[in-house]
């Protein structure tokens, strides 16, 4: 099996690379803060996520903070798997380019 059948077409693009990347290093991150981290719109991060979701990559957890809506999203089992072979396999393609 080659090295690019290891590249996952789910983090093509950037937004989803950016999601998952600050899911991996954190237990969960709130709506607004990836939206921050991200410096993306709301439509634009909801999209994205929901294909993360779609693919069961990601949970969300809704709940309330008084009368306000949080939504917290943390990846999940299946989630880190993809996405450690998809670095992995980055790592290797550019290893084998020096």
């Amino acid at each position: 099996m080659s090295i690019i059948q290891h590249i996952n077409k789910v983090f093509n693009h950037r937004v989803r690379l950016g999601i998952m990347s600050a899911l991996m290093v954190n237990e969960s991150v709130d709506f607004n803060s990836l939206k921050n981290l991200l410096d993306i719109t709301d439509g634009n991060l909801a999209s994205h996520i929901k294909a993360l979701e779609k693919v069961a990559y990601i949970l969300i957890q809704k709940q309330f903070i008084g009368k306000k809506t949080n939504t917290k999203y943390s990846v999940t089992k299946l989630g880190k798997i993809a996405f450690k072979k998809h670095i992995n396999a980055l790592e290797k393609l550019i290893s084998q380019q020096k």
